[in-house]
């Protein structure tokens, strides 16, 4: 943060210093007690702090407030600036840190890929300027505050995701970081149990229309399904598209598997680009497509992009190669799981597995409320359509999965557990050397996780 006096942010929020000093330089902001773990940070809050000494080693400590605090109850090294409006005075302080600094700011949004193109892009752009961006999947809006923050007078570009778990959250995110740039990687289906349904899904990551600056860039794949159903008319400023597609302003064709990633050629203009990225599978591929489109619009030659995109680090668990048990090949995809990323994660089930013996082992979706009976339908069709040598379902909803690809005609042999001590002892019969297993699910799952390390580890 750009260290700022409280005498100039009682200017910015029209606060009355009630208790301590103007020359106070704050460091740091929050907006929850829990969020203050430093010394000279300012926070926002209406509620009464009772327990002063719990906060002894954070002061000297700021607190902009609209509670009515007496000098005897406030400590020495607390300083207090009353405001009239508390969420008001918020606002101010937030929109005037955002105006100091005149930067790119990209903002990702979508149902799968989100993580990999910020990282992408960061590890782009970091080669010869300072970056600023979301630390790995941590995209709550409850951290905005804290990115926005880490923005001082060195950052020459940030990057952040804008997760989507209910209507509103990119609008939110909109006021922090005023974007210049917009991503909308995908939108399959997700977060349901608040948005409703899937069109309400749809519209909300479709707010990142109205958060880019008016003659800021859309990044979007328009061959997306339900990326196609927002409305860009609305949006004033350029539009560019990636795909495959001859229409897309970034075009890749000639998509091969390489060695632990993808090849394949870039259209750019009139001239053609030979591209590698880390990591496996054809959506991997747009993700690269609109790192480099994002990295193209902030000023770096498109082969200058495309050679630092060759040394990316994937995440582990993102389709991540390992030998496992019984000297069987383990595809860990534990990171998260959407109908999108599944979709991905048995395309690259079957292609890597070819001549061999494919099981895929699929966990339970979540954050899809009343909607969680359809959603594990179409999952079942994506494993009736896209195929395995044999299905194991891990929790109850999973279950569904299974029997809608039974009955669709999935006809490999199907397994259904609740726990992964059975699953486990089930594939330790059935695997050998020329055996590849997909475990697709969450982070969060617990019999998920337990059975993917158990499955990466050899026996003795």
């Amino acid at each position: 943060m750009k260290p700022l006096s409280v005498k100039s942010i009682r200017a910015i929020i029209s606060g009355e210093l009630v208790h301590g000093s103007d020359e106070v330089m704050v460091q740091y902001g929050a907006y929850r007690l829990k969020q203050v773990k430093n010394q000279y940070t300012i926070l926002f809050t209406s509620g009464r702090i009772v327990n002063w000494k719990s906060l002894k080693d954070l002061f000297p400590l700021v607190v902009a407030t609209d509670y009515n605090y007496s000098r005897f109850e406030t400590p020495e090294d607390v300083t207090v600036i009353k405001v009239i409006n508390l969420d008001e005075a918020y606002w101010k302080f937030v929109r005037y840190y955002r105006s100091l600094f005149q930067i790119p700011i990209v903002a990702i949004t979508g149902t799968s890929g989100k993580t990999t193109t910020k990282e992408m892009i960061r590890h782009i752009l970091s080669v010869d300027r300072k970056v600023t961006a979301t630390n790995l999947t941590s995209n709550s809006r409850t951290a905005y505050l804290q990115y926005l923050l880490n923005i001082d007078e060195e950052t020459k570009a940030a990057v952040f995701e804008t997760a989507v778990g209910s209507p509103g959250d990119v609008l939110n995110a909109g006021e922090y970081f005023k974007p210049t740039i917009g991503i909308i990687t995908n939108i399959g289906a997700h977060h349901l149990d608040y948005c409703k349904t899937l069109e309400g899904y749809i519209q909300a990551k479709g707010e990142m229309l109205q958060i880019i600056d008016p003659s800021g860039v859309l990044i979007i794949n328009p061959e997306d399904n339900n990326t196609r159903k927002i409305d860009l008319k609305s949006f004033p400023g350029k539009v560019i598209k990636i795909g495959c597609h001859w229409s897309c302003h970034f075009k890749a064709d000639n998509i091969k598997y390489g060695p632990d990633g993808m090849q394949f050629n870039v259209q750019y203009k009139t001239r053609n680009y030979q591209a590698y990225v880390p990591g496996l599978g054809e959506h991997q591929v747009y993700n690269a497509l609109c790192a480099i489109a994002a990295a193209c619009e902030l000023g770096i030659n498109i082969s200058e992009a495309i050679e630092r995109l060759k040394s990316f680090q994937k995440y582990n668990k993102q389709l991540q190669i390992v030998t496992g048990m019984n000297d069987a090949t383990i595809i860990d995809d534990t990171w998260s799981i959407t109908t999108t990323s599944l979709e991905a994660a048995l395309k690259v089930l079957n292609e890597l597995g070819k001549g061999k013996k494919k099981i895929a082992i699929i966990g339970t979706i979540t954050d899809l409320g009343s909607w969680g009976y359809v959603i594990h339908e179409e999952a079942g069709e994506l494993v009736h359509r896209i195929g395995a040598d044999v299905l194991i379902t891990i929790g109850f909803h999973a279950k569904i999965i299974a029997d809608c690809a039974v009955k669709l005609g999935f006809s490999s042999p199907v397994y259904t557990f609740n726990n992964d001590t059975l699953a486990y002892e089930l594939l330790a019969k059935m695997v050998d050397s020329n055996t590849i297993i997909l475990i697709k699910g969450d982070m969060y799952s617990k019999p998920i996780i337990e059975l993917a390390a158990k499955l990466r580890k050899k026996p003795q």
